[in-house]
């Protein structure tokens, strides 16, 4: 599994390789970088999610851009040139700037793949993939309720350009803006939306339903969003089935919210800590993948 995204840091140079926790701080390459929200955030929910079960840690190919895009192109090329040679089983893009013919690229590079990898895409990355119209090529989408208004406009090339204003989003309007995105093909095979209530959509359909447990205190921190993405993609890369894993990364979310006694001065990585106890206690009983020594399996 490989995620590659930016970070607000602007002399963070383009970094790759094995990645690690230290508090609240993911480390890569040697640099430290803080898990506040954004990739490393992701990031670093993916590894707890993948140290428990035992399996291959994510790579990572993060680089630092504060909006000038850099870093973001510098990302871009490295997986144009390097995405074959790397054919990594899952593609998870995240925060770079939305340049629609670097994308393009990409997805013309991840085609030519012996194997092509599942491809997960959240935040800028998916405004990228949208706006290109290449948003049918991912398998993987996992907008906010406002993201998910963008993915239904079929004239948006933007969030901050829907029809609607972007703080007007409504979750309980998912079910039809999430027919006018697969209507305009603006939707990936599978959609986790996340909000106060999480919709998981296969192909078109509703299959399940998130609300509980039901805990508020997670909208006041940043970077909760963008650990349920890399929860989807760790279970995604333990060969879950799509709709299986979103599911079990929103019930996971919110649970590890929960342990984590959340309150709006949580730290993301506070509730980051809380994902291995949350699996041991319930990913048997969602899922039937329990830990082993030395891997993990079906009971």
């Amino acid at each position: 599994m490989l995620i590659a995204g930016t970070v607000p840091i602007k002399s963070l140079p383009l970094i790759t390789g094995e990645v690690r926790a230290d508090g609240g701080y993911l480390v890569v390459d040697g640099y430290r970088i803080p898990c506040t929200q954004g990739t490393a955030a992701m990031v670093s929910a993916a590894l707890a999610a993948t140290n428990y079960l035992n399996i291959e840690p994510p790579q990572a190919l993060i680089a630092g851009d504060i909006g000038q895009g850099e870093g973001s192109r510098a990302i871009y090329e490295y997986l144009i040139q390097n995405v074959s040679r790397l054919s990594p089983d899952v593609l998870v893009l995240h925060y770079c700037l939305p340049i629609i013919t670097l994308m393009r690229r990409l997805c013309e590079s991840v085609e030519r793949c012996a194997r092509k990898p599942i491809m997960i895409a959240d935040a800028s990355s998916m405004y990228a993939a949208k706006a290109a119209g290449l948003a049918s090529r991912f398998d993987i989408f996992t907008p906010d309720a406002a993201e998910m208004a963008f993915l239904a406009d079929p004239d948006a090339t933007h969030p901050a350009y829907i029809a609607r204003h972007l703080f007007d989003a409504d979750i309980a309007q998912t079910p039809n803006l999430v027919a006018a995105a697969y209507q305009h093909k603006n939707a990936a095979r599978l959609l986790l939306v996340k909000g106060t209530v999480d919709y998981v959509v296969s192909n078109e359909s509703i299959v399940a339903t998130i609300s509980e447990p039901n805990v508020p205190e997670l909208e006041a921190i940043g970077g909760t969003g963008d650990t349920i993405t890399g929860l989807v993609s760790a279970l995604v890369h333990a060969e879950l089935e799509l709709h299986e894993a979103a599911i079990i990364a929103a019930k996971s979310n919110r649970m590890a919210g929960k342990f984590a006694q959340a309150t709006p001065a949580t730290r993301v990585w506070q509730i980051i800590e809380q994902i291995p106890s949350v699996f041991k206690e319930y990913l048997c009983e969602w899922s039937g993948v329990c830990c082993v020594k030395g891997g993990y399996g079906d009971d």
